[in-house]
């Protein structure tokens, strides 16, 4: 008598199981679901944070994205004056390594992150940026799987982190992609309302302040001392008018293809920088930049002589590169001691941040330039971001 139930209680047991293994499924399917969609709303916000805010820190976008897209595409992204190809690479490449972070936060992770509320998603996120573009700026940029020293060498951790950051900023949205209709509490729908209203507020202020900034309106000068900071803008437009004459020079003469490409990043990057310059200057003091005098240039750290020019323009063909790299590593640590002083100094925020950028990428430049690669790179990344490490 009490051995005829038992297939039916296996049964029932089996149907218990099999629903519970659908719902499970289903969860996983709607967590991998929403985290691909978190992937893409979060990354294309910080592309376009990062496009419009990049010039407001002294930073050029499209120099940036250019150098981003050398990590998978190498030297074939790099070009005296960043290509559409080339950006829309770096951009494409950026969205995917923030689509993926996203992915392994709520997707490999999800069984500890899916369920939580938007507030302690976002106290999670921010930790989470700082480790994902620290590990993305240690260890797989330079070291494995791309081997790319370039990236790490020439932009500063923090640039990594604030566009990880900005990313990072749109996870708690995941919450509100999972829910059903009438599943969520009524203050996390406030929650995220409120956080979507405020994204979209913050790309709007942003998109304003940079048609202002392109039309020569930017945000007042802030600093303490109006000559010091005027006195930097004039040497260092000057010093990288002739760093990107020299770096010309080995665009067209440099044997050693690898260093031919540094240099057309070397006129990139200097003439995107000198662009701020100007338009900064123009903004701030609304009146035309005048130039340095002789005794200004000469006094200028780095600042090569006429005779330095042409020993490098009249450099034998087997012996310009030793020549070239020589030569432009002097005018670097030139560049990095006027950029260090800036940074240490009382000067305007913006001119402080694009100074430890300035500092950081010439002593990179300076290391590639010496074929620097591996961990020794990522040593000398780390060095050059927290010092003056040349002089």
């Amino acid at each position: 008598m009490n051995a005829e139930p038992r297939p039916a209680l296996a049964n029932a047991a089996r149907r218990t199981d099999e629903g519970l293994s659908r719902v499970t499924g289903r969860r996983r399917r709607s967590r991998w679901i929403a985290a691909a969609e978190l992937g893409l709303i979060s990354s294309t916000f910080s592309t376009i944070v990062s496009q419009l805010f990049a010039a407001r820190i002294g930073r050029d976008a499209a120099v940036d994205w250019m150098t981003v897209a050398a990590i998978p595409a190498r030297d074939w992204a790099i070009s005296a004056e960043p290509s559409w190809s080339a950006v829309l690479t770096g951009i494409a490449f950026h969205q995917w390594a923030d689509f993926s972070w996203a992915l392994v936060f709520f997707g490999v992770l999800g069984r500890w992150t899916a369920d939580l509320r938007p507030a302690t998603i976002l106290l999670l996120a921010l930790p989470w940026a700082a480790f994902s573009s620290a590990t993305e700026w240690l260890v797989l940029v330079p070291l494995f799987p791309f081997w790319q020293p370039l990236f790490t060498l020439q932009q500063p951790y923090w640039i990594g982190l604030l566009v990880h950051g900005t990313s990072a900023l749109m996870y708690p949205l995941f919450a509100r992609l999972r829910w059903k209709r009438g599943a969520a509490a009524e203050r996390d729908i406030r929650f995220t309302n409120a956080w979507i209203t405020g994204a979209l507020a913050v790309m709007a202020l942003l998109g304003v302040i940079a048609l202002f900034g392109s039309h020569g309106y930017e945000p007042p000068w802030m600093g303490r001392d109006r000559d010091a900071d005027q006195t930097y803008i004039r040497h260092m437009t000057a010093h990288h008018a002739q760093g990107i004459e020299l770096a010309r020079i080995a665009v067209e003469r440099a044997q050693d293809p690898h260093l031919r490409k540094l240099a057309m990043l070397m006129v990139a990057s200097q003439a995107g920088e000198s662009r701020i310059f100007e338009n900064w200057w123009l903004s701030w003091f609304d009146t035309e930049m005048p130039d340095c005098s002789t005794e200004e240039r000469a006094a200028m750290p780095g600042f090569l002589t006429q005779a330095e020019m042409r020993q490098v323009k009249a450099a034998p063909a087997d012996r310009f590169d030793a020549v070239f790299v020589e030569t432009m590593s002097k005018h670097h640590m030139g560049a990095v001691r006027m950029a260090d002083r800036m940074w240490r100094s009382s000067g305007d925020p913006r001119l402080r941040i694009m100074a430890h950028a300035i500092r950081h990428a010439q002593q990179g430049e300076i290391a590639l330039m010496h074929d620097a690669s591996g961990i020794s790179a990522v040593a000398t990344a780390v060095r050059n971001m927290l010092a003056d490490n040349v002089n």
